[in-house]
């Protein structure tokens, strides 16, 4: 029997500290039953949990059980620190199989579930959910929406496209309905547009506007004329974030030039942010960097924390993102860190990466808290998160990962028991 055909079973896990995603204190003595479906049946105090029943019994060791985290802005398909351009030289067989390591590294860091944001063929979340490879559960934009010489076009003056699929152009309101159009046809789970310009990006700045707010008034129409699907803005400048917000985005990504305004009017809106910090705070290396976009990095960082910070003090709907690729894979939750060291406290960070994002996805009903009868998604961590946050940041302190029921890590020591 392979991993990827590895059976749901039926656990208990005692002598835990629950974390459970909610918001609520944690259980410094806990019980998290699964049921042979893979469901939570009983996440709670030892002393109010149903007795055992057969079930696989771990003992966690005083160590920390949180709800399987999500990352809500990756770009799987790509290396660290490649511009899409380069992707074009590999051959796509080895794209292919260098993305299957990088969802297993994600999956491993304890995220199990991403949303792509561009790059991702929709193959590869059929592929996790038909069990041909193991790797989070993924939502995925598919292409990029921008406009002509925008922040996703990285054609050459020739037309050679070097984003190997990843954008989608449109430069009226017409074509960006046919965008969107064009990415659900492909599989599309949401749909994503540039409203500003960007870091990486060779002619264009985070304060340009990218597509007019008519046009993505238009894209988010036609994507709630297609099962409601939602839109996620790439959006750095202050007067693009209003752009994406007054047509109506579910999400701003990054959100570097937040201003009051903008906050208030997300806060009215419920529309979310997803900061991506982790694209100030490790995603900076002036040796591996064009210097135009090492430039604009270091002169958008301390504007950057600054706006964060102030997001998070006003309470803005905050979920967690990384966009790696821009930064390393598979260190995901130091995200938590960064919303920390900004101001957030360590509980909020945790509900940012669990509840909240699994809000945005539109997925709490399933996922996203260690309550009775939601999918039993879940991370063992050695360390208190509530003490030191970091230590959700080293890989190697998340001991074990439970997707759906199925054990996909697990180093946890041996016990009289046995290991999970």
């Amino acid at each position: 029997m392979t991993e990827t055909d590895a059976p749901q079973t039926a656990l208990r896990i005692h002598g835990a500290r629950l974390v459970d995603g909610t918001g609520a204190a944690p259980v410094a003595d806990a019980v998290v039953t699964i049921d042979a479906q893979g469901s939570i049946a009983y996440a709670g105090p030892a002393a109010t949990a149903p007795p055992a029943a057969g079930e696989r019994s771990v003992d966690a060791g005083g160590r920390t059980v949180l709800p399987g985290f999500f990352d809500c802005h990756v770009h799987l398909a790509y290396a660290h620190g490649a511009a899409p351009g380069r992707r074009a030289e590999l051959d796509p067989v080895l794209v292919t199989l260098d993305t299957v390591t990088r969802l297993r590294l994600t999956l491993d860091a304890g995220i199990t579930t991403a949303r792509d944001l561009g790059g991702l063929s929709a193959g590869f979340r059929t592929a996790v959910e038909t069990g041909r490879i193991v790797g989070p559960r993924l939502h995925t934009a598919v292409r990029i929406i921008s406009h002509t010489g925008g922040h996703a076009d990285v054609r050459l003056p020739d037309g050679t496209d070097l984003s190997a699929g990843m954008s989608e152009i449109a430069d009226d309101t017409a074509a960006a309905r046919l965008a969107v159009r064009r990415v659900l046809r492909d599989g599309a789970d949401l749909v994503k547009v540039c409203a500003t310009g960007g870091m990486g990006s060779p002619y264009d700045d985070p304060d340009d506007e990218g597509l007019l707010e008519e046009e993505i008034r238009a894209v988010v129409d036609e994507a709630r004329r297609h099962g409601g699907k939602p839109v996620a803005a790439h959006a750095q400048g202050n007067a693009g974030i209003l752009n994406a917000i007054r047509g109506g985005v579910t999400s701003i990504e990054h959100g570097y030039g937040l201003d009051e305004r903008a906050l208030d009017l997300a806060g009215e809106r419920g529309v979310f942010v997803v900061p991506t910090l982790s694209t100030v705070y490790a995603g900076i290396n002036k040796d591996t960097m064009p210097d135009y976009h090492y430039q604009k990095k270091t002169r958008w960082s301390g504007v950057t924390k600054e706006n964060i910070a102030r997001a998070i003090e006003y309470g803005a709907r905050i979920a967690l993102g990384t966009d790696a690729a821009v930064g390393p894979h598979g260190v995901n939750l130091m995200e938590l860190s960064y919303l920390v060291d900004l101001g957030m406290d360590p509980m909020a960070a945790i509900v940012a990466g669990t509840r909240t994002a699994a809000e945005l996805l539109g997925v709490a009903d399933r996922l996203g808290t260690l309550t009775e009868g939601r999918t039993a998604d879940l991370v063992v961590c050695d360390g208190d998160p509530l003490r030191d946050i970091g230590v959700l940041g080293d890989p190697a302190n998340i001991v074990c990962v439970v997707q759906g029921g199925v054990v996909r890590k697990d180093l946890l020591p041996a016990t009289p028991e046995g290991r999970l």
